[in-house]
């Protein structure tokens, strides 16, 4: 939610308001499938959601 300057809330939405479109991939760490919201591009690394979160509390 945002803040509106009338003092009110709005719901805050990303993207355009519809579903994501979700793409295929394998973990480039464990080997899993996931799905992603984004289309992974070919030579950089895609995590799964266990994966990404361990890299993300090592830095």
């Amino acid at each position: 939610m945002a803040f509106e300057r009338d003092g009110g809330f709005r719901p805050r939405g990303g993207g355009f308001g519809g579903p994501r479109e979700m793409h295929d991939a394998t973990c480039s760490d464990c080997g899993q499938q996931t799905k992603v919201p984004f289309k992974p591009v070919e030579g950089r690394p895609v995590y799964c959601r266990d994966c990404y979160m361990k890299k993300k509390s090592q830095n």
